[in-house]
């Protein structure tokens, strides 16, 4: 059966508003591990499996170091779980998976499209990710989801490479297409409305709820090879809230992956 590798990636250099997201990977695990809650999924799936091998933190300084350690772990024929860091870690990371799965479809659950050419004049920053990844011809398919911060010439990004978003506006989660692909999924936590997941650099009000987010995950049919969870900024939290829903979807969706 095929193994789980869990990786913390601890870097943010490239946020562009506020650092902390290096901090998350471990407050995340903390709140996992505290016994507040079991181990178990909604789906009663447990994570406490042999199947997952959690490899640590990994002190990050050089960009690109993020798609040697992801491919050093994907040499091991796993999928890879990965807790960020800033939204910046997952063009390198889905950079590694390119070659292991050449079609990928990717869920991108966040209130902002990070599609930006360039921010603040870096092509690399955690505005920009899924602008390199769809360059690239990363993903077949890119669908978003929860988005309420769109621009102009974001919305013409996602016409460029042919992007669904799904507007927090008029969101209907029934209308969330079928995914033929192996599926990644990127978390953004700031997807959440900031009532929910306080932890964040960039409040957006008008956000997703947990509910909203577990159910999603818990609808999705085909085989998740991947998944990431950024954007946690612990230094902006309110008693470990973001922390403990952040540690939440972790189990969801590792379990979902299992």
């Amino acid at each position: 059966m095929t193994k789980l590798i869990i990786q913390g990636i601890k870097f943010d250099k490239k946020s562009s508003y506020q650092k902390g997201p290096k901090l998350a990977p471990p407050l995340i695990r903390e709140a996992l591990n505290c016994g507040s809650s079991n181990m178990y999924t909604e789906n009663l799936i447990s994570i406490e499996n042999s199947r997952i091998d959690d490899k640590g933190d990994f002190e990050v300084y050089e960009y690109f170091d993020i798609d040697k350690i992801t491919k050093n772990h994907l040499n091991f024929g796993a999928k890879v779980f990965t807790l960020g860091g800033d939204h910046s870690v997952t063009f390198p990371i889905i950079k590694a998976h390119n070659e292991k799965y050449p079609k990928l479809d990717i869920l991108h659950i966040d209130a902002h499209s990070d599609l930006y050419d360039q921010y603040e004049g870096d092509k690399y920053s955690h505005a920009c990710p899924f602008a390199r990844i769809m360059e690239n011809g990363f993903a077949v398919k890119l669908v978003q989801v929860g988005v309420r911060t769109l621009n102009t010439h974001q919305a013409e990004q996602a016409d460029r490479f042919n992007v669904e978003i799904h507007h927090m506006k008029d969101l209907d989660l029934s209308q969330i297409p079928k995914f033929k692909n192996p599926l990644y999924i990127s978390l953004d936590m700031d997807a959440f409305d900031p009532a929910y997941a306080p932890g964040v650099s960039h409040h957006e009000p008008g956000g997703l709820t947990s509910r909203q987010v577990i159910n999603l995950i818990q609808s999705i049919e085909t085989e998740i090879i991947g998944a990431d969870i950024v954007e946690y900024n612990p230094n902006r939290d309110f008693q470990n809230m973001t922390a403990f829903l952040a540690a939440k979807m972790m189990k969801e969706i590792l379990g979902k992956m299992m």
